[in-house]
């Protein structure tokens, strides 16, 4: 009788991936809502053929140096900035993903976001929990209209071609992108114009984040881009916290250089409880959950089991960060 593969999950993920994993590993999942710490980690990892991790896992060169036997790592993520790919690739440790299935989840939350920030709707829900709402009132809660307004639309990938696609059809907005490459479908579909990022930020009336997050796009909206705003503007980042400097954001909120904010992603993640922005009418932040649906998160635990067996049994990854590891693969 041969040994399953010893493998260790970093948190409980949907029973649509944790049972194929468990039918063909060793598996242990950590059972608590946050996340190992980094020395318990190491500890679970050191006899580990495979380990399923989340973003809020760090894997770097040394943490791999303590795991001899590791073949793979599986990210419960669309992103892998958690991951030391490079330092994976050099010791044949395959690495997985699970992108493509979270396309429309986040682009509806990246839209209940712009939404609710532009019309104002957590502020008016608070407002009546507190009792405040007396009568109706002519100038109270004014907030943005969205029906042909201009949409900014930073990095024109398949999220942010998904949000340009509702903005354009449903509420027929004017479509601007920024993106180091060109899109032709969103061009001849959307009638979108690829733009400088200064002129995206002048012209939008709402401008939603969708690019990676690496050294070029750290900090990308700070003092001076934001100043470059409509005063009516809404900023919207569904993609990674760090593109956005949170002080000049929470400055630029409270001092009315724009309108408003919508946020699902912070700097740091989860935002600190004495937060600044957390002070702020006009800004609406949730707690990571674009992907947060049942399908998409079912859809994103098939893909994590699949790249995690695939790599423990030698075969190509669905889903592959760093296909280059082939001809160095632990065996």
């Amino acid at each position: 009788m041969s040994v399953k593969p010893k493998v260790f999950i970093t948190r409980r993920i949907p029973d649509a991936g944790l049972h194929l994993i468990k039918e063909s590993t060793d598996a242990e999942v950590w059972a608590g809502q946050l996340p190992p710490p980094a020395a318990v980690l190491r500890q679970k990892v050191a006899d580990c053929d495979g380990l399923v991790s989340l973003l809020t896992d760090a894997i770097d060169a040394a943490f791999l140096d303590k795991a001899p036997r590791l073949k793979v790592v599986s990210n419960f993520a669309v992103g892998f900035n958690n991951i030391d790919v490079k330092a994976c690739t050099e010791r044949g440790i395959c690495v997985g993903n699970t992108p493509g299935v979270l396309t429309d989840a986040t682009a509806d939350m990246a839209f209940a976001l712009l939404i609710t920030a532009a019309r104002r709707i957590v502020e008016g829900h608070e407002y009546t929990l507190a009792g405040k709402w007396k009568t109706w009132e002519p100038l109270g809660h004014l907030g943005q209209d969205l029906t042909g307004r201009t949409l900014g639309v930073v990095g024109m990938g398949r999220i942010g071609y998904a949000l340009a696609r509702r903005c354009r059809g449903g509420w027929h907005m004017k479509v601007l992108y920024h993106d180091v490459y060109k899109n032709e479908k969103a061009e001849q579909e959307l009638g979108a114009t690829q733009v400088d990022l200064d002129t995206l930020l002048r012209e939008s009336d709402f401008v939603s984040l969708h690019t990676d997050l690496n050294e070029k796009t750290r900090g990308l909206i700070g003092t001076e881009q934001l100043k470059k705003m409509k005063k009516s503007a809404v900023l919207i980042n569904t993609a990674r916290g760090p593109l956005v400097d949170p002080k000049a954001l929470s400055a630029a909120l409270r001092d009315g250089t724009i309108f408003a904010a919508g946020l699902d992603v912070t700097d740091p993640e989860p935002i600190a409880a004495n937060d600044p922005l957390l002070k702020l009418a006009n800004v609406v932040i949730a707690p990571h959950i674009a992907s947060a649906t049942v399908q998409t998160r079912d859809q994103m635990a098939e893909i994590c089991a699949k790249n995690l067996i695939a790599g423990l049994r030698g075969e190509p990854l669905p889903a592959w960060v760093n296909p280059e590891a082939a001809g160095k693969r632990r065996q």
